[in-house]
This record gives C-alpha cells, structure tokens and sequence, in this order.
C-alpha cells in the first residue's frame, strides 16, 4: 500500500511502498482510510520538536494522527464493527487497565501508544491498524473523510472549551485567539456550550470573515499588539473572563495575559512559545493558566454527536494523499482555511 512516511528530520516526508498491516492481537482493527487530517503538530514532529518527549522515535515511520475510514478487518475479541462500517478513530491506543483509563481519561494512560506521533504507524496511507478501544462508529451512510479532523483538532477545542465552560456566564466573554484548525471548532463550540460572548483574534481577515460567519460577537485584527487594545476596547477595559490561545507562540501567550481581566482564566491549546508571567502578576492579578491536551474518547462521542446535531460543522479541503509534501508546506506558509485532509 501507499503511505507516507517520515525518513528524517527537517526533511520532506516521501509517498512509498510499506506492507499492508495485519491483525496481530485480538482487539485490533484494520481501518481502510478514508480521510487523515494535517495537523501543525506534523510539521512540528518533521521538525523534531516532538523527538525527545516522545523518546526518539525509530524512523522511519507514518505520521498522521487525525484519521477516519471504514473497517476493514478486526480481531476474534472485536464486537459491534463489521467490515465497511464508518468510523472515526480517537488518535490515541490507550490500555483500559491503567488508573486513568478507568477514569476515562484516555490521553493520560500510561501505557498508550500514538499512532502517527511516537514511531507507531499513522493514518498517511490506505490502512492503518488501530484498537478497538479508539473506534467509535459513525451513522451508516456518513462520509468520513471530511469528518477526520475531528479526532484531535476537533476534540482538543472541545475539551479546552468544556474545562473553561463552567467560567463562563451570560455577558462573560471568551477570546479565541488564532482561527486556524482548532480556532474554528472553539468558536462554534463556545456558542454551543456557553453563554459567553465570543471574541477572534487573528492577523489574517479572511479567517475573522470565517469566524463571523461561525457566530463570533466580535472580531479583533491581531495588528501590532496582538489584539490587546481591541480585546481591551470591546470589554470597556476590563478585559475578557477567559483566552483561548491556539497559537501558543509568536508572543500570543504574553498578549493573551494582557487581554484578561481579573481573576480570568488563560486556557493553552496551542505551543511553541514561552509563558512568564510574574509571580506578583500572578497573585495581584489572581489569574489562573490551564494546559490542554487532546480530549477524550467520550468528548470525542459527545463532539460527533454535536456534529450530527449541526451545531458544529468542519470548514476542511481535501488533497490526494501524493500530495502529502505540498499541503504540509502551504499549511506552514498560512494557506489552509480550516483543515486539511489528504485522501488515499
């Protein structure tokens, strides 16, 4: 089969020939790809960034981590997936035995593995073999390609926005900075699940145009300042209860601490740069800083089912998977509305 493959860093990734996958143990799944999303955390896994956290991968190995397909194949302890079923796969393989898991918190397991991340084949190719425990079943009839994004950019907004939900009021007001992927998702997610009103900051007008057409208040161009003066202009100075950053570089998180008021919630979604805030800041200012990581295999339920609702739609293009190398450069270069989702 084809598939595309990670052969070193700071290299483009190559389209080649690998060995379909083959069931091993009885909870796998064979899914035949329908749809894998391009996420900036693949350019960051090319760049190495991710190399050391995840215990130097061997390469070369298959990236892509946002996928949804059809089951082709399972193993003899696999009940309720028959082959041709739609599906979306939660990125992660988590254990089921771990305390976390039993919490149903898959993305904190200590034994999981990442396909597309830590050296386990992704979703770049025609097949990908998975566990029974990240298939969750799509409506017969459903298109899965487009939906594929919602497995980690989908999900990673939807579990920033459910921890900072309960912060919200009628009249509080929430910034999401940087409507790319994961931005688009927060905004329609903020309308769905809370009262807040809902602010976007981005240095590019066409995605404020998008965000507006997503239900967005307001809209601030980033400019020079970030925002600042724009957040701070719209709230009367006061600043807004919470900041969805997914950015997370380039100075957003230093500009996203100026834009809170007090006792407002700084939520991290994207990375790269670097959070300082003072310790006095800190107290003076009683503020409080949450990191996030991917959601749930239950916030991944609860999303596809707002999906089905229609309350939260994707905004995604899609390429052939040979066109792997190009879409990953137009995504760095700023060029993707929404996301992108290369089609085997």
């Amino acid at each position: 089969m084809k598939a595309v493959r990670l052969f070193g860093y700071n290299e483009p990734v190559r389209l080649v020939d690998v060995p379909e996958p083959k069931i091993e143990g009885p909870f796998d799944v064979i899914v035949k790809i329908a749809g894998a999303g391009v996420c900036r955390t693949d350019l960051h896994i090319i760049e190495g960034i991710w190399r050391e956290a995840l215990g130097d991968p061997k390469l070369p190995y298959t990236i892509g981590h946002e996928n949804a397909g059809y089951v082709e194949e399972v193993g003899s302890a696999v009940t309720g997936l028959r082959k041709g079923d739609p599906v979306i796969l939660h990125p992660l393989n988590s254990c089921g035995f771990c305390l976390a898991c039993r919490a149903g918190n898959d993305m904190h397991c200590v034994d999981a593995r990442f396909p597309g991340l830590d050296g386990t084949d992704g979703g770049y190719a025609e097949y990908l073999k998975t566990s029974a425990r990240s298939v969750i079943k799509l409506a017969p009839g459903t298109d899965p390609a487009p939906l594929a994004p919602f497995a980690d950019a989908g999900i990673t907004a939807y579990h920033a926005v459910k921890k900072i939900a309960p912060l919200t009021y009628p009249g509080s007001v929430a910034v999401v900075i940087g409507i790319g992927g994961l931005g688009h998702f927060a905004v329609q997610l903020l309308r769905a699940m809370t009262t807040a009103r809902v602010v976007a900051v981005d240095t590019q007008p066409e995605r404020l145009d998008v965000a507006r057409e997503l239900g967005a208040d307001h809209t601030v161009p980033a400019g020079d300042d970030g925002g600042v003066r724009g957040v701070l202009d719209y709230t009367g100075g006061a600043g807004a209860d919470v900041v969805l950053d997914f950015v997370g570089e380039h100075g957003t998180p230093e500009k996203a601490l100026r834009m809170l008021r007090k006792g407002g919630t700084y939520s991290i979604v994207g990375y790269g740069g670097v959070v300082a805030p003072t310790t006095l800041e800190m107290i003076n200012r009683e503020l409080n800083i949450v990191g996030n990581l991917v959601g749930t295999y239950n916030d991944l339920v609860e999303l596809m089912e707002l999906n089905r609702q229609g309350k939260v739609t994707i905004r995604s293009q899609t390429f052939p998977l040979a066109e792997a190398q190009a879409v990953l450069e137009e995504l760095n270069a700023g060029r993707i509305i929404g996301r992108a989702v290369l089609v085997p």
